[in-house]
């Protein structure tokens, strides 16, 4: 309801807004007899907003680091991050006139190289009666964090179905496009303003963009990414070549611009941070109830960490800190402290004589295979530290970079889903510890996401759950400078989260659609396949047979009936043995196991928790005949790569989720004149069907009258 204010003073009219007091005001009632200025800080909010008097903004300091010293250098432990330690302690240092001198004279040199960035910052006088100005949101970031969604919005997006209104066709990426909500914005892309990147982190970037060989940066692979980046936008890429499986280039390109993406919101922040302690310092006695009040000045969330990356393995994560590193300009890691650390925990002996790791990054996507019967991907993926159970905090100071600081220190953490799970699930049994530093994420990265899927995606989906929570405790954070939609328990719609794997299933897509609710909307990759049939090397029938099912909840059901009606009487009455049962997931595995335990089968198990000697068993008794039918997981496939001989009968009972399981497992057929595969499938498994023998016959297989389909 609204209403113009009398004009009668020839002032302008302003409109009247009348709305419910927030939890930031009901935090400002309840601190305001501690504090005096708190009370007159409530009083003047209040009668502001009785008045209609709106929240002036201020304009942008995009990149000036020449700010008063933050309080937020802290002191931080030199061991990893842990629970009990919460508080930022101030350096002492920094009272040392030696290390202020330098600290102004880098201030110094940024201000030279970086001066078209600087904000022309309203004055704020003693005796003014203008509320001082916040800064205006002329970046994709202070746009993001600063935009106001009302409550009508907020409860629109829990339950939103996104609606894909534009699609743009994806770079070097035949048959694949990008489709978005709302608004398309890759056409106008601001080439004048680095992109929206930092001045100083652009041409760094840009410098080792060059070094690399390349020429033409805008219409890169890692400029187009970025710039999906930083719309802020929830981004699912489903078709990323991994380096273990096409090389370094389209991986690296990929994970430079969210690491780029990532380093420019952690600095973005800072400088945001450092600019209003500047100012508040600055006129902390005439206007400390102005500052206060404008909303310009509420920059902190409830803890530090603002940007979260989950990774499978530790050479992977080896990989991304490695690029990280190279990627800060010099003149912010002068000092990168723990490495010598970092590198025994994370990498080989190989991996200590460089930080910048671009020997590493050559040698991953470039190694030369180990004499080994395993894949040459195999090899490149499990090569080094494949650990999954890791967490590392890195904070960022004016000149340095600091491994395993403390989480609550840290502006960026790198962990596995595994060890974020145990951690939650440690804090629900343990009252005393907590993840609060999960509660301020702003950028959710998740990399390798199909590699993740192959561990355990229910880690994940319980990490995701437990994002920007409200904390259990304060540590530390001035309460009056927290964003207002961090305190009325919004942050989850404003955290970007970003999914990148080389394919996508049903528990990506689930995630993406109901755990991601980002206001700005979403953008991810639509892609047809061509499958993966002609890489089948020996001549197999090769008989897909559909059996039909009314909803996804029936699925499982309807396909161990059809194997008991259809399939099951076929090898029951076979006397030649040699049948592989592929089984995709556990669970499938287990009932498929105790059926044919029921009926007495003559059957060896090769599965996710099968002991080494048990499976060497299995593979000897398998090969003599003395057990006729073998069960065998995609999962234990993926993490092992086992030569199974002596198949003759080939089953698919549930497609792999990785298109090049499909040929290596047929492949391993002995040849004869009557190998057989035969494929179970129904209209659910669509998204595998189309990896393995196209999206064109996929379509059709599904909506066919026919239930049975053969390829030779």
């Amino acid at each position: 309801m609204r209403a113009p204010e009398d004009n009668s003073t020839g002032v302008a009219p302003v409109e009247l807004i009348e709305k419910e007091s927030s939890m930031y005001d009901s935090l400002l009632m309840t601190l305001r007899s501690c504090n005096k200025s708190l009370l007159e800080a409530c009083k003047k909010r209040k009668r502001e907003e009785e008045e209609g008097v709106s929240d002036s903004e201020e304009e942008e300091e995009e990149d000036n680091d020449s700010g008063a010293l933050s309080v937020s250098n802290e002191k931080d432990s030199d061991e990893e991050g842990t629970d009990n330690e919460r508080s930022h302690v101030l350096d002492s240092k920094l009272q040392e006139p030696s290390t202020i001198s330098i600290k102004n004279e880098d201030a110094e040199s940024e201000d030279d190289e970086e001066a078209s960035d600087l904000d022309q910052e309203n004055s704020l006088g003693v005796n003014s009666k203008t509320v001082v100005k916040a800064s205006v949101p002329t970046s994709s970031f202070l746009e993001h964090l600063g935009q106001k969604v009302s409550e009508g919005e907020i409860d629109n997006l829990s339950n939103k179905k996104w609606e894909y209104k534009w699609e743009v066709p994806a770079f070097e990426m035949p048959n694949c496009k990008w489709v978005g909500t709302g608004k398309c914005f890759l056409k106008d892309v601001n080439i004048d303003s680095n992109y929206g990147l930092k001045q100083r982190l652009f041409k760094h970037w840009l410098d080792a963009y060059k070094t690399c060989g390349g020429s033409n940066f805008h219409s890169s692979k890692q400029r187009f990414f970025f710039s999906l980046c930083n719309s802020y936008r929830d981004i699912l890429h489903c078709n990323k070549k991994p380096f273990y499986l096409k090389g370094l280039e389209e991986d690296s390109s990929t994970m430079d611009a969210y690491v780029m993406h990532s380093l420019n919101h952690v600095f973005r922040s800072r400088d945001l941070i450092r600019k209003n302690d500047s100012k508040m310092a600055k006129h902390q006695e005439s206007a400390e109830d102005e500052l206060l009040a404008v909303d310009g000045f509420l920059d902190h969330g409830f803890t530090r960490p603002k940007v979260l990356i989950l990774l499978p393995f530790r050479n992977i994560a080896l990989r991304v800190v490695r690029r990280l590193i190279q990627l800060t300009p010099q003149a912010y890691k002068v000092n990168v402290e723990h490495a010598d650390r970092f590198y025994n925990d994370f990498g080989t002996r190989d991996d200590e004589d460089s930080v910048d790791g671009d020997e590493l990054a050559r040698e991953v996507g470039n190694s030369k295979p180990l004499r080994s019967s395993k894949p040459s991907d195999y090899q490149a993926l499990f090569s080094g530290n494949y650990d999954d159970d890791f967490m590392i905090g890195i904070k960022f100071t004016r000149r340095s970079i600091k491994l395993y600081s403390d989480f609550y220190t840290s502006d960026m953490i790198i962990a596995s889903p595994l060890n974020l799970h145990a951690r939650i699930e440690r804090a629900i049994l343990d009252k005393e510890t907590d993840v609060d530093y999960l509660s301020s994420i702003e950028v959710l990265v998740i990399d390798h996401a199909d590699v993740i899927t192959m561990q355990n995606w229910s880690f994940l989906t319980k990490v995701l759950g437990q994002l920007n929570r409200i904390p259990s405790k304060q540590h530390g954070t001035d309460i009056m400078r927290i964003r207002k939609w961090y305190l009325d328990g919004n942050a989850r719609f404003y955290r970007q989260t970003i999914i990148l794997g080389h394919y996508v299933n049903p528990d990506i897509n689930a995630s993406f659609s109901n755990q991601c609710v980002n206001y700005q909307g979403k953008v991810k990759l639509v892609c047809e396949y061509k499958g993966v049939l002609s890489k089948v090397l020996l001549q197999v029938r090769q008989v897909y047979e559909r059996f039909d099912v009314n909803s996804i909840a029936n699925a499982d059901d309807a396909r161990l009936e059809y194997f008991i009606k259809k399939v099951f009487p076929k090898i029951k009455d076979s006397i030649q043995g040699g049948v592989m049962l592929f089984i995709s997931s556990y669970f499938e595995y287990v009932r498929l196991r105790n059926y044919l335990k029921s009926q007495n089968a003559s059957f060896c198990v090769i599965a996710d928790y099968t002991e080494p000697s048990d499976v060497s068993r299995a593979r000897v008794q398998f090969f003599e005949g003395r057990k006729k039918v073998m069960l065998y997981t995609e999962r234990v496939h993926f993490f092992h790569r086992y030569k199974i001989r002596g198949i003759k009968n080939l089953i698919i009972y549930s497609l792999p989720e990785r298109k090049e399981f499909y040929p290596e497992v047929v492949n391993m057929l002995e040849e004869a004149n009557n190998m057989t595969c035969t494929v179970l499938f129904s209209q659910f498994d669509q998204l595998r069907l189309e990896r393995i023998v196209g999206t064109a016959s996929a379509r059709r297989m599904v909506k066919s009258e026919k239930n049975v389909f053969l390829f030779c």
